[in-house]
């Protein structure tokens, strides 16, 4: 999310910690925290040029020369770095918006079943949101040597004192006042699962989220997946059409079929 909320289109207005009152959306953070791995100017422009003094790198080995080295995962993938909101340049100092337009639930999806984006219903955001799945991946966790499926109610369940359903029904009750629409973005493999197929590209999820923000993606033809109950976009903007459909970016399309049977048996256990 750090990666995604900085982009130079728009203001900044935090990478984590936001509250949705009567009047808008704020943070209360005052900062990014942001993965540092494979780390490139050209990637994500924003947060590289955020690394300077005030900065602070963990996990990162610094080289004979005094630079950073991103690539390295000699002891582990899981560089990061904090620096203050204002190192981004297009930061809003008052750290506040109106109300969203659009939510975004980011997912990484090791199974490489979910399309880069699907759109939500707001009976479909409360089950997204409680059900709160991701994949732990190798290198962000400790003992973490093949990816875990996981859900986590609310995409934070630990950090939430009242019950799930609470905050699924103000979330509901927020969407319905304001209009606002919800989608799903995952971040995870395209064309086979983890080992197997690839990571979406981070220009493929950035088109993504801006085809969400401008609403281009509602002029877009859907398709759903009957299995997921999703609906995704055919075309949207400059992305590529063959990766909106998963399946078709599987070669083994049974076995794509087997996966994906597999993570909604995932979904309906959480939920047993």
């Amino acid at each position: 999310k750090t990666t995604l909320s900085a982009d130079s289109a728009r203001k900044l207005i935090g990478d984590d910690e936001h509250g949705w009152d009567d009047e808008g959306i704020f943070n209360f953070e005052g900062g990014c925290y942001a993965k540092t791995i494979n780390l490139s100017e050209e990637n994500e422009p924003d947060i590289y040029r955020a690394i300077r003094r005030n900065a602070l790198l963990e996990n990162v080995l610094i080289k004979d020369d005094g630079m950073p080295d991103f690539d390295y995962i000699g002891n582990t993938e899981n560089g990061r770095v904090s620096y203050p909101i204002n190192h981004i340049e297009n930061f809003d100092p008052e750290s506040r918006g109106g109300h969203p337009k659009a939510i975004v639930f980011l997912t990484c999806d090791a199974a490489g079943v979910l399309p880069p984006v699907s759109r939500l219903t707001p009976e479909q955001a409360m089950y997204h949101f409680l059900s709160g799945y991701t994949a732990k991946i190798p290198g962000t966790e400790r003992d973490v040597k093949e990816p875990e499926p996981t859900f986590s109610a609310c995409f934070g369940a630990v950090f939430m004192p009242l019950h799930p359903f609470k905050y699924a029904e103000i979330l509901k009750e927020k969407m319905n006042t304001h209009g606002s629409q919800a989608f799903l973005v995952n971040t995870g493999w395209s064309g086979g699962p983890y080992r197997v197929g690839k990571r979406i590209d981070i220009p493929v999820t950035r088109a993504c989220i801006n085809g969400i923000l401008d609403g281009s993606i509602n002029d877009s033809e859907f398709e759903k997946d009957e299995v997921m109950n999703l609906e995704f976009p055919t075309t949207l903007g400059s992305v590529d059409p063959s990766i909106l459909n998963p399946r078709s970016t599987w070669e083994d399309k049974e076995a794509y079929d087997a996966q994906r049977l597999a993570l909604a048996k995932l979904f309906q256990d959480n939920f047993g």
